[in-house]
């Protein structure tokens, strides 16, 4: 029989990094896949991203709607608690071999929540990693307690899902699988990223992607200092923003972000890039500023100058392009200049990224199709604990 393999997807985000190990997934003759889009992707404020996935030849086996219309943290709370009851009777419908989820997201607890109760073993992406300005810190260490395998980017995030107390065979280093677009996805020249996106790229533009500071009070406090900088920046450059997350204070943002760039003639606001041209368009910039993973995870593939400001993802590895700025607008400016001179540039030579290879998928799949089910699986042993003997 095949292995009937469930893929969770919530958002833009991580349907980008997903869909190199869904495309294996659905072409491996020994797999019965089953993909459930949920939360954002359901949602027409965050631009109806299911259709991307559908668009990609991939048919959902269910569409839970979950995702609150709210810019609160008890609006993220109700989302997952939506989310947990349609999941219930969807895996216990589905009883996929194996549910597999990715990265950090809040509404991420729901899935695995569900697949607990029924006793579905769950694989996990990019567990190990550091981000000690959010909640995804802790949400995605309560992913990695509750799955039975796991996929990790790099060498010390492996190295931290062991000293958890996971046992060594159930953890594989896969790399981060959204660097399988640089080496299986054709890329698009300039012209036809001005053309996709509307922009005229002759001046290279600086690139934003700031999201809600999800441990902060106030969780777009660090963004006014983002801002100030910016309002400096736009006299000498084109800027252009990548929509929020679905956190809470995502309204609050994109409302900054739209009144920036109604007074700016050369900003754009991009609600959703496919994955491709997301790249492609990386490709073209001068910069990343802000305070997403893909300034540091991806980035590095293109040796591309990134700011990375406040606490959001403080912690996690990063490659020699990302520099650190204080939410102040005098630390950001002070950054940005150094990330656009040529003297950063030239340091930036023969580079690597420690997020992976861009052959991710193919480990992921050769695990998932091959780890054996059963009681082996879902039964974790305990990992000894060695203390120091001080007798």
């Amino acid at each position: 029989m095949k292995r009937r393999i469930g893929v969770v997807t919530s958002s833009r985000a991580d349907y980008s990094h997903l869909y190199w190990p869904l495309r294996l997934l659905s072409e491996h003759a020994e797999v019965d896949l089953r993909i459930i889009a949920m939360a954002s992707h359901l949602s027409p404020e965050f631009g109806m991203t299911v259709r991307e996935i559908e668009k990609d030849g991939f048919v959902p086996a269910a569409q839970i709607e979950s995702l609150l219309s709210s810019d609160s943290d008890v609006g993220m709370a109700k989302s997952i608690g939506m989310a947990v009851l349609s999941l219930a009777d969807t895996l216990g419908a589905m009883r996929p071999d194996v549910l597999l989820l990715i990265a950090d997201r809040y509404e991420m607890l729901a899935p695995a929540a569900v697949a607990l109760s029924l006793r579905i073993p769950i694989a996990h992406i990019e567990g190990g990693e550091i981000t000690e300005g959010a909640i995804d810190d802790a949400v995605r260490n309560a992913l990695t307690k509750m799955a039975h395998i796991h996929f990790t980017s790099t060498e010390s995030a492996r190295a931290r899902v062991t000293a958890m107390g996971e046992e060594p065979w159930r953890v594989h280093r896969a790399g981060a699988p959204s660097l399988d677009h640089l080496r299986r996805s054709r890329l698009v020249d300039r012209q036809e990223v001005e053309r996709r996106c509307g922009i005229d790229l002759s001046r290279a533009p600086l690139l934003v992607a700031c999201h809600p500071v999800t441990l902060n009070e106030d969780t777009t406090a660090e963004a006014a200092a983002l801002f100030e900088a910016l309002e400096q920046l736009a006299a000498t450059v084109p800027i252009v923003f990548c929509y929020p997350n679905a956190d809470a204070g995502s309204r609050s943002l994109l409302a900054r972000t739209r009144e920036f760039v109604a007074r700016h003639p050369s900003g754009r606001l991009f609600v959703n890039l496919d994955a491709v041209t997301y790249w492609s368009l990386l490709r073209c910039v001068e910069a990343m500023i802000g305070n997403s993973s893909s300034g540091i995870m991806e980035t590095a593939s293109f040796a591309l100058p990134t700011v990375n400001i406040g606490a959001r993802q403080r912690g996690r590895e990063r490659a020699r392009n990302v520099l650190d700025a204080e939410a102040d607008a005098g630390s950001i400016l002070a950054r940005v200049a150094e990330a656009r001179s040529a003297a950063f540039r030239a340091t930036l030579g023969g580079m690597s990224n420690p997020y992976g290879d861009g052959r991710a998928a193919e480990r992921i799949v050769e695990v998932l199709t091959s780890v054996p089910l059963g009681p082996a699986l879902l039964i974790k042993r305990a990992v000894p604990i060695f203390t120091e003997n001080h007798s």
